[in-house]
Order: structure tokens, then C-alpha cells, then sequence
């Protein structure tokens, strides 16, 4: 069945009547509450400000035990990390035997659990953090959620794209592209009636720091945009989804969870409005307070140019630059590298993925601006020739955190990098991109890829880059940085669940004499690994603890 000519219509009625109502507001708490909320363009709590680092964990629900469930926030806690985000979804299109399911999506029907193995699962989780001082930012949906094409070992759950998603919808209800997951009114109706179940049993629990709509929305997934697909689509059904919660739940921020990509051509929904000139002077010995300015494409040219001269200075001043090229009027000597490559970032600014960051941020319901960092997934500037390629990914992603930063001061909401990581070649092996299921880099692929050997950043480039990330993070004003992924070992496994086994403790249960009480062994394994999990490294998790003292005394 074609669902289109109505779909447009229902989508119509339902953004004409979110506009057409009386303007909603993000929270701002400036009294004392236990609910964050903003003022300005910070983070409050307890009437006091908030800034914080976080991680993810989209797996925390997933684990077998309370006590592991306990456990892995309590060593989060001991570093002084103040959020984790997590999947407040896991969308099944069977149901399994065992482990976590929060939603049966099947042939156009969808069916909640409530049970022990469903949301309660999730109630647990937001106790336990709430013991252990922990806020907690919930993932309603994903955009990536690919189909594996090939047989695999890994346990359900185990990738971050393998707990449903918006395909999921779109295959379950007969649909063929990715964007009517935003657009068809059956669809819609579904997600918002999960979306209600979730939120309405957290209303009054101060341990949920935001509601966010959906990890990394876009036109596209392994399914493709539909022609129609535009920014305003996506824009739209962060507003609908954003206006549907706010009438459940006036007590919790909401964040739309993007990638941060930005459109300064686009049409706007929701224009910046021009600030009031001032009526009055500053203050002798105060200064005029600079009103931030949102980003421009003739800015980020400006800057990309900018850091390359720079990195060119530093290269002829270590005798690094190879000066083989014209000389152009006896003042300058091109090199011998790239210099034919494009200084543009594409598909950063030019919202080809139906991404305009700024425009949603500045829904009135949407209470903070999001964005992540994943250089192995998605290029955030040209590489340049004059560094290591390492530097380069180091330099474009603070680049990408100021140029972040500055535009949602220009909305005037804070900022949070809600996800952040680097591949190393120790991880390199369980490295999964987003919109896949195949780990590229795995011993039984690289036979076909000996091109690949050695791919990934060392662990001293990581914690150096990392280091660069934070630091810029929490200089240009972010109010939160949140790191991809937590990593946890000595969990319990169980057959047929997300956490296997890795490590055998305790005697054989065969006892070596008569009379003799066997001693039951113990099973124990490590959270997934999408090629980003830190587990067991410590100077990822003591680079965290720094910047987490450092970020709560800015």
C-alpha cells in the first residue's frame, strides 16, 4: 500500500499544528531543582551550574546482573564522570529467547515490553545511576541499523546498529525509504506511542538529564532518501517528536542527538532573530560583550586556509617542507604536496545528509545543541600534507568542536559533543562502521585487504588527540563532553546474551575425590567492542578523569 499522498497530508496537518500553537519553551531553571534545566546558554542543577564529561554505555541495559548493572557505574562514578548515554530502545523483529527487548516491530504492528527483560530492565538502569549520582541521557531511536548480509559470531546487541531502529520501522511497515521513518503518519503514530511509554514513566525522576530524539538523524541509511528528503523534513520531525514530549513531560531538557552538520544556505524553519541593539553602555572597565555570530561557509574556508599556512610555517621552520614548486614572483615557493586539493568540507555544511544542525537546535523545545566526532566514519576537513595524517584528524576535529560551539552560542543554547572516538590499531580488528555489520579490519578479512594492515592511531596519537579534543572542548565553552565508548570486564555472561563468555574462574565441577563438593566455575566476559571500547585502558579513563575535574572547575 502506498501511503504517500496521505502521509504528506497527515504530516502537514500535524507541523501545522505544532507551529500554529503557543510557543513552547526549552527548560530554564534558574530556582533550585533536582531536574536539570538550562539558563542562558548553561547547564543548572540544585541551583547550581553544570558542566560535565560523560561516556557512552548503549549497552547498559543489556547486561545479565543488577550487580553488573551497579558495578560499571560505580567505576564510571569513581572518575568523576557525571553522565552516560545509552539506548533507551532495543526494537526486535522476532522476539528472542533471551536477553534484553524493549519493542516488537513486526508487519506494521508494534507491541511493548514491560516486563523484567523489557522497560523494567531500563528502570533499573535509571535507579542504579541515580545511586551512584549518575545523570543519564536516553536514546529514543538510530538512524543506522543495517541488515547483516553474512553469517556472524556476535551476540545480538553486541554493535551499537544492532538494536532496531528507524529501518526497522521502515522495513516492518512495507515501506522502501529511509525518510518515511519522519514522514509516514502509521510510523510516526508508533514511534510516538513508544515514545510516550518511555517518558511517561520518568517524569519525575531527577536522574534523566535529557530526552534525545534520535542517535545521528538523517535522510539516508542503509536504506536510501527518498528525492523529497530535505533538511526541513528532518527539522520537522525533530519539532513534532520534541512538541510531543514537552506535553508529557515538562520537567526534562530534550535533544535531538545530530551529528552537528550544518547548512548556512538552507532555508531556515527556525531563523536566528537579530538581537536588540543595546540601550545602554557597559560599565566602566567592562567590556562590550561580543555577540556570537553563526557560522559561514566563507568562515570555515578562512579557517581551513588559515591552519594550513600555519602548519607550513612550522614545517619550513623544522626543515620538514619540501620546497620543490614554482617560485611565484621570487616571494614564496610552492611545495611538492597536495596543493590541488579541495579546501572545502562538503558534506559538513552543505546539508546533503538533510542536516541543519543550527536550525534544529533553535526548535524552542530542543533545550541544547548536539554534536559528535568520529573521524573514522565521517571526514571533518581535507588532511594536511604537511603533518602526519594522525595531526590532521587532531586538528580538523578541534576545529570541529569550536566551530560547534560557536554556533550554538549564535542559538544561545549550550553545547554538548555528545559522542566523541578515534580507532586505535589495538582496536582496529573489532572496528564496525555504523552502517555496517562487517569489521573491516578483522583477521579473516585482511587476506582481501593487506592495503589495511596497520590501520588506526596509536594509543599515545589517541590519548594525545583525545587530550586536544577535551581541552579545545572545554576552551570554547562546551557544557558537556560525553566519550564513545565505556569499556567493562568481569561481567557475567550467560549463553545466548549480549555479554559471552571470555574468562573461566573458580574449580571443575567434576570433584577429584568421592564426597567431594564440586566447585561450580564461574563464566565471566567484557562489554561489546564496536572498535571504540577503552576496556582495561587506563589512560584513556585517567585522560577523562582530568578533564572531568577540569571541565567542573571552568
Amino acid at each position: 500500500m502506498n501511503f504517500l499522498p496521505w502521509g504528506t497530508l497527515f504530516f502537514s496537518i500535524l507541523w501545522a499544528s505544532v507551529v500554529a500553537a503557543i510557543p513552547s519553551r526549552t527548560i530554564d531553571t534558574r530556582a533550585s531543582s533536582p531536574f536539570v534545566g538550562t539558563s542562558g546558554s548553561g547547564f543548572v542543577v540544585n541551583g547550581s551550574s553544570l558542566k560535565y564529561i560523560g561516556t557512552n554505555v548503549y549497552w547498559l541495559p543489556t547486561l545479565n546482573t543488577n550487580e553488573d548493572i551497579r558495578n560499571t557505574l560505580a567505576n564510571i562514578s569513581a572518575l568523576g564522570i557525571k553522565v552516560v548515554r545509552l539506548w533507551a530502545f532495543n526494537d526486535v523483529e522476532t522476539i528472542p529467547v533471551n536477553g534484553t527487548w524493549l519493542q516488537l516491530v513486526q508487519n506494521g504492528t508494534v507491541s511493548v515490553n514491560n516486563g523484567p527483560n523489557g522497560l523494567q530492565k531500563l528502570d533499573t538502569v535509571i535507579q542504579l545511576a541515580e545511586e551512584q549520582g549518575l545523570y543519564v541521557i536516553l536514546s529514543l531511536t538510530n538512524n543506522w541499523d543495517p541488515v547483516s548480509l553474512s553469517n556472524t559470531t556476535r551476540p545480538r546487541n553486541y554493535l551499537s546498529n544492532n538494536y532496531g531502529g528507524m529501518d526497522t520501522y521502515v522495513r516492518q511497515f512495507g515501506l522502501q525509504t529511509h525518510d518515511e521513518f519522519y514522514t509516514n503518519p502509521s510510523v510516526l503514530t508508533s514511534f510516538l506511542n513508544y515514545t510516550t511509554q518511555v517518558v511517561s514513566r520518568y517524569v519525575n525522576s531527577p536522574s534523566v538529564f535529557s530526552y534525545e530524539l534520535a542517535n545521528d538523524a538523517r535522510c539516508n541509511s542503509t536504506l536510501p532518501a527518498s528525492a523529497t528528503c530535505t533538511t526541513e523534513t528532518i527539522t520537522t520531525w525533530h519539532a513534532t517528536v520534541a512538541a510531543h514530549i514537552r506535553s508529557i513531560d515538562p520537567n526534562h531538557l530534550i535533544s535531538s542527538g545530530v551529528g552537528g552538520y550544518l547548512c548556512p544556505d538552507c532555508p531556515k524553519l527556525y531563523p536566528l532573530t537579530a538581537p536588540a541593539p543595546p540601550v545602554t553602555s557597559p560599565a566602566p572597565g567592562k567590556k562590550k560583550r561580543s555577540q556570537a555570530k553563526p557560522v559561514t561557509k566563507k568562515q570555515i574556508l578562512r579557517e581551513e586556509s588559515e591552519r594550513k599556512r600555519r602548519n607550513r610555517e612550522v614545517a619550513k621552520r623544522a626543515g620538514t617542507l619540501v620546497e620543490d614548486g614554482v617560485r611565484v614572483r621570487g616571494r614564496w615557493v610552492s611545495t611538492a604536496t597536495k596543493r590541488q586539493q579541495s579546501s572545502t568540507s562538503g558534506s559538513l555544511y552543505d546539508g546533503s545528509y538533510g542536516v541543519d544542525s543550527q536550525d534544529i537546535s533553535n526548535i524552542p523545545d530542543i533545550g541544547f545543541s548536539s554534536f559528535q566526532l568520529f573521524p573514522d566514519q565521517q571526514s571533518y576537513g581535507p588532511d594536511d600534507p604537511n603533518v602526519p595524517s594522525w595531526q590532521s584528524i587532531e586538528q580538523n576535529g578541534a576545529q570541529w568542536i569550536t566551530t560547534q560551539a560557536q554556533s550554538a552560542a549564535a542559538v544561545g543554547k549550550p553545547a554538548v559533543l555528545t559522542a566523541f572516538g578515534l580507532v586505535t590499531q589495538a582496536n582496529a580488528p573489532d572496528f564496525v562502521p555504523f552502517n555496517s555489520t562487517v569489521a573491516p579490519f578483522a583477521s579473516e578479512n585482511l587476506a582481501k585487504r593487506q592495503s589495511t594492515l596497520g590501520y588506526g592511531v596509536t594509543d599515545q596519537q589517541q590519548a594525545t588527540t583525545y587530550t586536544t579534543w577535551l581541552n579545545t572542548g572545554i576552551a570554547s565553552g562546551l557544557n558537556g563532553i560525553v566519550q564513545y565508548q565505556w569499556g567493562q570486564s568481569g561481567l557475567t555472561a550467560e549463553p545466548g546474551t549480549t555479554i559471552t563468555p571470555t574468562t573461566t574462574t573458580g574449580e571443575s565441577p567434576t570433584p577429584s575425590s568421592p564426597g567431594e563438593t564440586p566447585t561450580p566455575q564461574q563464566t565471566t566476559g567484557e562489554s561489546p567492542n564496536d572498535g571504540y571500547a577503552i576496556t582495561g585502558t587506563n589512560t584513556v579513563q585517567q585522560i577523562l578523569g582530568n578533564s572531568a575535574q577540569s571541565i567542573a572547575a571552568d
